[in-house]
């Protein structure tokens, strides 16, 4: 209980010392975005109040702060222009957050889901890029173009570069600039010095205090050093609390029925929404839990703090990165700092406003170039480099698109380029084309990718007339959920047309019953009785190796097991026998590939060759007709390891199973002649290289037993009628090694 409560001190004075931060870096936002904007000043920082308080309150984000958005200062200027006046362009506000709300409940949020990684790493970079160049000017006392304008093109016709080009031409002042250069120089110290960044005083709280100490110190210092109005925040001031609450503006009720008041509604419904659910998944990406928003739940929150500030006179709020990511810098813990937040807004503006005319803009500037150098990381840039072109250019085109227009245009670009690429590569790559080795020759499948669109009819084409002339394909649709009507219409000429004038033998797998294609194995996908008398003991092990490589590689065939069960009830003709370990780690159908009824297996611990088993071995090759018999011995061989350590004088526990032992007998004699091995000086790394050597005579003993001790097997060899071939299996790699049929053969 102890521990919970000072997790909830600590989490506390974390929130309370990151909204006193967010709420100095958002004042002069507020009142900037409300000036670009061209609304009355204390409209955006209302906006910025309800932002904190009703959209913090109801949003469900730990992390995200709300307020005036920088990405609708053009739309907001426009639509006031075009309605007339600012009272009815209130309404519109309102009638837009009515409309997010009913996104939310319709959970339209989603649509956040569908950004790509690059789209969103793209935004927060640009911002971090946009706060260097746009706060770089404050920081030196160039003031000229307002706080909070993100836009490349400035209402003052300049633009983002030219504004620092006349930095550049002398067009600074010196007090702010020594201010703004001292916070900057503050800000590092503090989170490089381990001592102060451990301090529970943020670091932009010392910024500010520094700020308005050397203001009121430079007052003394001359024209050159004082820091006038223009330099520092502007918080309209009202002498009596009649005057305050005329700031407060209200809906023009009456223009209901203009037509362009909901064309208006839709315009920032859209807008706002769309830099709401982006902005809340990039603040996601930021939180150092990594907990996960509700986006529907956030237009909702959002809808209903637009429609409270367009019923008091505010500008329409998003949630907004930037204040957002000063939030997480300055470790916010949960949306209690977003509340704390609003709440100091509303009370330094109605109770304090002259102190906050003191601020040097320079100072505030300082935390939010620090903040884009946070975010504009050069390791962001070198993490998306690294994961390749079609992630790392769709991320370096959203970051430029942002920066040189605005943060709208510039994600509907990123969004774009991201889908260009998604199509482009969708049509490069729309299916998997896979050369398979079964039993009864090559088979080519097309394994169709999970959405196959108008866009992969080229590449589906090119695959089908690429078939030889009596081919066999096989059509894999198991993966894919929608297969466009053009695409059908294709695959239903070709099976029903070209493939049989072309002598192509086509199957079908995993299509939907409501595209009329069904399952359909047209090829041979088992052992057969033709198949059995065609093929050399040769061939049989060519296929079992080939088999083993599939078996390694991950890339084993497509099987229709029904098929094959059904197939094989009434009859069986098996390729190989195979004398295996029962060991666990040697699963023989696994390890070849093979499917049902292409192989005896006879299990039996370390592969000895009993009268048991030898009955089964020639009941597979005389009787059955199998042309193989192989004897599959393995590394690290549980029943060798037995054998070795009984015959070697070593510890053997029996554990009173008195059948072993004719295991142990049939294996010692492979240790025979191996004198070197000296058991009890001998390392655990030489004792298993030497269970190992046993292993493999051990194979080569079950092999001789087998010629010898069954006249009808030798027989079947010395007509060619079938080999006894030995091989190892590797545990560690999966790989196996063979002995040559020929070899086998003579011997």
């Amino acid at each position: 209980m102890t521990e919970q409560l000072s997790k909830k001190s600590g989490t506390l004075v974390n929130d309370l010392t990151a909204s006193v931060v967010v709420f100095i870096v958002a004042l002069p936002l507020c009142l900037g975005i409300a000036l670009a904007s061209e609304a009355p000043l204390f409209s955006g920082v209302l906006s910025g109040i309800i932002g904190g308080i009703v959209v913090g309150f109801l949003s469900r984000s730990h992390t995200s702060v709300s307020g005036p958005a920088a990405g609708l200062t053009a739309i907001v200027a426009a639509q006031i222009a075009v309605l007339g006046s600012f009272e009815a362009f209130l309404l519109a506000v309102m009638i837009a957050g009515a409309m997010q709300v009913a996104a939310g409940l319709a959970r339209a949020g989603s649509i956040a889901m569908f950004v790509p990684n690059s789209v969103i790493k793209g935004l927060l970079t640009a911002i971090g890029i946009i706060l260097i160049l746009k706060q770089f000017p404050h920081v030196l006392g160039h003031d000229d173009d307002v706080e909070g304008e993100m836009s490349f093109t400035q209402p003052d016709q300049e633009n983002t570069f030219t504004e620092l080009l006349s930095v550049f031409q002398g067009q600074w002042h010196l007090g702010a600039a020594s201010i703004g250069i001292l916070s900057v120089a503050i800000l590092v110290a503090w989170s490089r010095i381990k001592f102060l960044k451990n301090s529970p005083v943020p670091a932009p709280l010392i910024v500010v205090l520094v700020g308005l100490g050397l203001g009121q110190l430079f007052r003394g210092w001359g024209a050159g050093w004082l820091i006038g109005s223009t330099h520092l925040v502007q918080v309209p001031v009202a002498e009596s609390l009649s005057e305050f609450s005329s700031f407060l503006t209200h809906p023009d009720f009456s223009a209901w029925s203009n037509p362009q008041i909901y064309i208006a509604a839709v315009t920032i419904a859209i807008v706002a929404s769309l830099e709401t659910v982006l902005n809340l998944e990039a603040t996601d990406r930021l939180d150092p839990q990594q907990r996960q928003s509700p986006p529907s739940r956030e237009l909702i929150a959002q809808g209903v703090g637009n429609m409270t500030t367009g019923l008091i006179g505010g500008i329409p709020m998003t949630s907004v990165i930037v204040r957002s990511s000063v939030n997480i810098n300055s470790g916010g813990k949960t949306k209690l700092s977003a509340i704390i937040h609003g709440c100091l807004l509303l009370a330094s503006v109605s109770l304090a406003p002259q102190v906050l005319n003191q601020i040097p803009l320079s100072c505030l500037a300082a935390i939010l170039l620090v903040t884009g150098f946070k975010l504009a990381s050069p390791e962001l840039f070198r993490q998306m480099y690294k994961e390749g072109k079609y992630q790392f250019t769709p991320f370096l085109i959203t970051v430029l698109a942002i920066v040189f227009t605005d943060l709208l245009v510039g994600i509907l670009i990123g969004l774009g380029v991201s889908l260009s690429f998604i199509l482009y590569s969708n049509v490069k790559r729309p299916l998997r084309r896979v050369v398979e080795n079964h039993v009864g020759g090559e088979v080519l499948r097309i394994e169709l990718s999970n959405q196959v669109s108008f866009l992969n009819r080229a590449s589906l084409v090119q695959a089908l007339d690429g078939i030889p002339q009596g081919g066999s394909v096989l059509i894999d649709a198991r993966n894919s959920s929608y297969i466009d009507p053009d695409v059908l219409g294709l695959l239903h000429d070709f099976k029903n047309t070209s493939a049989p004038a072309r002598g192509i033998s086509v199957s079908l797998l995993g299509f939907r019953n409501r595209y009329f294609l069904e399952d359909e194995i047209q090829y041979i996908d088992y052992s057969t009785h033709e198949l059995q008398e065609r093929l050399t003991a040769d061939q049989v092990l060519e296929m079992l190796i080939a088999g083993n490589e599939r078996f390694r590689s991950g890339n084993t065939l497509t099987r229709h097991t029904i098929r094959q069960i059904n197939a094989t009830a009434t009859a069986q003709h098996p390729l190989a026998v195979v004398v295996s370990c029962m060991d666990s780690r040697a699963p023989v159908e696994m390890i070849f590939d093979v499917g049902v009824g292409d192989v005896f297996v006879v299990r039996v611990a370390g592969n000895v060759i009993s009268p048991e088993v030898l009955a089964s071995i020639e009941y597979g090759c005389v009787i059955a007709r199998a042309p193989l018999v192989l004897v599959m011995g393995h590394t690290n061989c549980g029943a060798v390891t037995a054998t070795v350590d009984a015959i070697c004088g070593l510890s053997f526990n029996d554990a009173g199973c008195s059948h072993l032992k004719y295991i142990v007998d049939e294996v010692s004699p492979s240790i025979d002649g191996l004198s070197h091995f000296n058991a009890e000086q001998a390392s655990e790394e030489d004792k298993i290289a030497f269970v190992n050597q046993v292993s493999e005579r051990n194979v080569q003993h079950s092999v001789d037993a087998i010629l010898q001790r069954s006249p009808a097997i030798s027989e079947q060899v010395r007509n060619g009628q079938a080999a006894v071939v030995g091989a190892m299996y590797d545990v560690n790699t999966g790989q196996l090694h063979c002995q040559d049929v020929n070899e086998t053969a003579k011997a």
